[in-house]
This record gives C-alpha cells, sequence and structure tokens, in this order.
C-alpha cells in the first residue's frame, strides 16, 4: 500500500507508525518489529498508557495501602493486637498511621518499574520510540513535534509517512461546565496520586468506578469523605440492588453519600473549597459541602481533538471518538483506532485485544474482529465489584426471559471463615437456554470469581454444568454450587 505522490526526501517512511504506547499501541509496535517491519511509535508523555502511569497499576497499589490500613484497624475482630517492645497493647485501632509518602513512594516504584520494563521491551524488538505531540498532516503522513529521545532532529520536528498507521491516544480526565472550576484548585484522577498529605476532607465528584475507588481508599486513609452523585443511585450502569449494595458498603465505612445532586458552581472557601448543589428531586434549594480538596470524577473524554484527524480523513463521533468497524479499520485506508480513543468499554484487556485483533489480520492475515466478544471488568472497590455479560436490567430491556439467582456472601464458607462476608452474587440466565447471559459479585475477590462464570460462558455451559460440578473445599469457587441450586426456584 502506498500514496501515488511522491514523498519528500526529508519524510522518514515506516512500514508501522503507532500513535501512543499504551496497551494496545505498545505490543503491537513490538510484535511488528519483530517480525521484520520498521516501525515508529510516537509518545508525547509516558511509555505504558493510563493503566501503568496513571490508572490500573498506581491507583491498585494506592487502594492495597489503604486495604492494609482497613485490615489493620479491624485486627481485633479476628483476634489480634497489636503490641509495643514491652507487650504493652499499642492504643484502638483508630490509632492506625498512614504514611503517604510512603505510599506514594511505593506506588511510583511500581509506575517506574513497569514503564522501563515496557520501554526495554520496546527497544529490544527494534522499536524507534520517538517522544513528541504527534498531528496527521495528510492520508497516513504524520508530523511529531518532538520533546526528546532517539535521533531528535535540531528543528524539533519530523515527519513520517506509513503503509500503516495506527492510532492508540487513550483518554483523559473530562471536567464538567461547572461554574468556578477554573478558579479553585482540584484533582483529577491523575492528580489524586501525586498527595503526599492525606486531605481533611475530601468532596468526591462523581459516583463512578474511578470517583468510589479513590473515595474509599482515602476514608481508609482517615479522609472525611463526601461523594456527590448526579444519578439517583451510584454506579448507574449497575442493577439498582448491586448499586445500593455498594452504597451501604460506603455508608457502612464512614463515607457520605448524596445521591440525586447536581452541581451548581464551586468556588473557595477559608477551608478549601465549597461545591454547591441543588438536589435533582427536590425543590430547588440549594446546599453546599464544605472541603478541604475536590476530585472532579465525572468522567473521561479521547484524546483526538489535538491530531488533525481531519488531515487523514479520520472520522470522529459528536465526542471526538474515533469510528472504527469491526475489524478497528477507519474512515481513512490504512489507518486504524485501538483502545479507550475509540469508545466502547475503556479497560486495559480490552485495548490488549484490540491489539491481538490488528496483529492476527495484519501480520497473520487472519480475519479477527471484535463482534460478540465477552467484557469483563472488576471495580477496585472493597469488597471487589466483578461482572461480565449483561445486567438483569440489560437482558430485559432486550426481551429476554430470564431467571435471576442471587447469594448472599454471608451464605459463603470461604468468606465467613476469613471474615469477609459483605456483598452478594447475582447471576442471570437464559429462562429457555439455560445459557448463563451475565453475572455480578460484589464480594470477596468478586473479580477473579466473575472470571469462573466468563469461562463457563466462553464454552456455552449451561449454569446446570456449574451446579453440580466439584469445586474444591472450602474455596469462594464453591460457592457458584449453592448460587445455582437457587437458580433452581427463580423465577
Amino acid at each position: 500500500m502506498s500514496d501515488a505522490s511522491p514523498r519528500p526526501s526529508s519524510e522518514e517512511h515506516f512500514d508501522l507508525v503507532v500513535i501512543g504506547a499504551g496497551q494496545g499501541g505498545g505490543p503491537l509496535a513490538g510484535a511488528f518489529a519483530r517480525a521484520g517491519r520498521r516501525v515508529a511509535l510516537v509518545e508525547r508523555v509516558h511509555v505504558g498508557g493510563t493503566c501503568i502511569n496513571e490508572g490500573c497499576s498506581p491507583t491498585k497499589t494506592v487502594i492495597a495501602s489503604a486495604r492494609v490500613a482497613h485490615l489493620a484497624r479491624r485486627a481485633s475482630s479476628y483476634g489480634i493486637q497489636v503490641t509495643d517492645v514491652d507487650g504493652e497493647v499499642r492504643g484502638a485501632p483508630a490509632d492506625v498511621v498512614v504514611d503517604l509518602v510512603r505510599v506514594h513512594e511505593r506506588k511510583q516504584g511500581i509506575v517506574d518499574s513497569f514503564r522501563s520494563g515496557s520501554e526495554r521491551s520496546l527497544a529490544a524488538a527494534g522499536v524507534l520510540l520517538v517522544r513528541g505531540q504527534a498531528r496527521f498532516v495528510g492520508p497516513r503522513r504524520v508530523r511529531v513535534t518532538e520533546t526528546e529521545g532517539e535521533g531528535t532532529r535540531e528543528n524539533g520536528t519530523r515527519t513520517m509517512s506509513a503503509d500503516l498507521v495506527v492510532v492508540n491516544t487513550g483518554l483523559r480526565a473530562a471536567l464538567p461546565p461547572l461554574p468556578g472550576l477554573d478558579d479553585i484548585h482540584y484533582l483529577t484522577s491523575t492528580s489524586i496520586l501525586e498527595l503526599t498529605e492525606r486531605p481533611d476532607h475530601l468532596i468526591v465528584l462523581g459516583g463512578g468506578y474511578v470517583g468510589l475507588e479513590f473515595a474509599q481508599a482515602y476514608r481508609r486513609f482517615g479522609s472525611r469523605v463526601t461523594v456527590v452523585q448526579r444519578d439517583a443511585q451510584l454506579l448507574p450502569h449497575e442493577d439498582a440492588d448491586i448499586a445500593e449494595a455498594v452504597a451501604a458498603i460506603m455508608r457502612d465505612e464512614g463515607l457520605d453519600v448524596v445521591l440525586s445532586a447536581e452541581a451548581t458552581r464551586v468556588e473557595r472557601a477559608d477551608e478549601g473549597v465549597r461545591l454547591v448543589w441543588r438536589s435533582r428531586n427536590g425543590d430547588g434549594t440549594e446546599h453546599e459541602i464544605v472541603g478541604s480538596h475536590l476530585l472532579v470524577a465525572t468522567g473521561r473524554a479521547p484524546n483526538t481533538d489535538d491530531l488533525g484527524l481531519d488531515a487523514a480523513g479520520v472520522e470522529t463521533d459528536e465526542r471526538g471518538y474515533v469510528r472504527v468497524n469491526e475489524r478497528l479499520e477507519t474512515s481513512a485506508e490504512g489507518v486504524y483506532a485501538i483502545g479507550d480513543v475509540k469508545g466502547g468499554p475503556a479497560f486495559t484487556h480490552i485495548s490488549y485485544d484490540d491489539f491481538r485483533i490488528l496483529r492476527a489480520n495484519l501480520l497473520d492475515r487472519g480475519t479477527a474482529t471484535r463482534a460478540g466478544r465477552l467484557v469483563p471488568y472488576t471495580v477496585f472497590i472493597d469488597p471487589q465489584l466483578g461482572a461480565v455479560g449483561m445486567t438483569e436490567r440489560e437482558a430485559r430491556a432486550a426481551g429476554k426471559r430470564v431467571r435471576v439467582a442471587t447469594l448472599p456472601m454471608s451464605s459463603v464458607a470461604r468468606a465467613l471463615e476469613v471474615n469477609e462476608t459483605r456483598g452478594f452474587m447475582k447471576a442471570v440466565v437464559d429462562a429457555e437456554t439455560n445459557q448463563i447471559l451475565g453475572a455480578t459479585v460484589l464480594g470477596l475477590e468478586g473479580g477473579e470469581i466473575a472470571t469462573l462464570f466468563q469461562v463457563a460462558m466462553m464454552g456455552k455451559l449451561p449454569y446446570t454444568v456449574l451446579r453440580d460440578a466439584v469445586f474444591s473445599h472450602p474455596t469462594l469457587a464453591e460457592a457458584l454450587n449453592n448460587l445455582f441450586t437457587a437458580m433452581d426456584r427463580a423465577v
């Protein structure tokens, strides 16, 4: 594949140019390079994308520290007391001391390790890593304003053409059109990871996955936390019973949860920041919350506004996401988009599967598509919320005749033994075929348990196979026997 027009002598040509070194772009660049292709990977910030640098790895590292603080406070419920060297009991559980400097150092150590490992892998494969901002200047032609890196040009720019270009630029925190936001200091999911002092009172604007993970973690670090959610429930995409159970867990840990609250403005206050809100169910009366810090967690937006996509003939939707088909092809010949930038589920495992689709099709001459793939996810609140397939609400909206069964974690032997009984399992089954349509697990290792449902769904096993399976005792998996026995009685 090549353009009919001649290339300027100063222009570098590659078999593949990848814009964005995320969890799809990096592996794809490496795979092409190892196959003997000439590959350039352009990255303006950090190799590894959001996952390694600002998402999965750092947040789950911080959450792990918060869980240890939580367990330390609960030590007496396991019959454990902490003593000093003289054998004296060291105060009450509330005396747990959190060193956020050390928490930050531990987080950063994981980030640096993962990032450097990705960089070494790319270098070993022979990928040219170019640091800078890429912008299309024509069909499959990209100009990079360089910041640093291998072979940096004296004038700070270089122009590349390629047989194939892949856009993998991801998302960034989206800010709501909230009056006063530009006049205060606020936190996003990126900047909150750099805190080394505990907020006295953290206000979290947004009750989705990101907001709740940080809200619970900082409550466990000792902050007062208030979650302000616009919708009538937390986690608006989940079934109401799941969302209500999550809200109960948050409140049980001491978080304030305000639902159906429309933020109207923010402003500076002596204590830090004042958030003014109006109930969406009330008479329009304004209320206010004053806190030391504000975390804005109201969604994410695609990094496409500075890519010059029009010059490449790449179409986007009304929100700026790159439009792709089931083979991840854009509207421009030879240009593909993978990962979060194309819209849909914004998960690392989806980005990596996008890489596998392109590797299969572009290197191995396959016919892979994203059609029909199951999309599991885990929200790393504690206990975890793991899910796969349809929710009950989605299944009923699709017109399916369903049976639904639930099992409280307080009925799971393993959960009782380790004193982690909050939450429940929920499965949705097609009443005509006995096929599992979806499952949600709010409970100890919920993400791992949800994977069992996913494997069964991939193998198209009827629920009765899991009902009658012999699982090791006492494990969490064993609970599927009881859950699906309850399904026999469900209507």
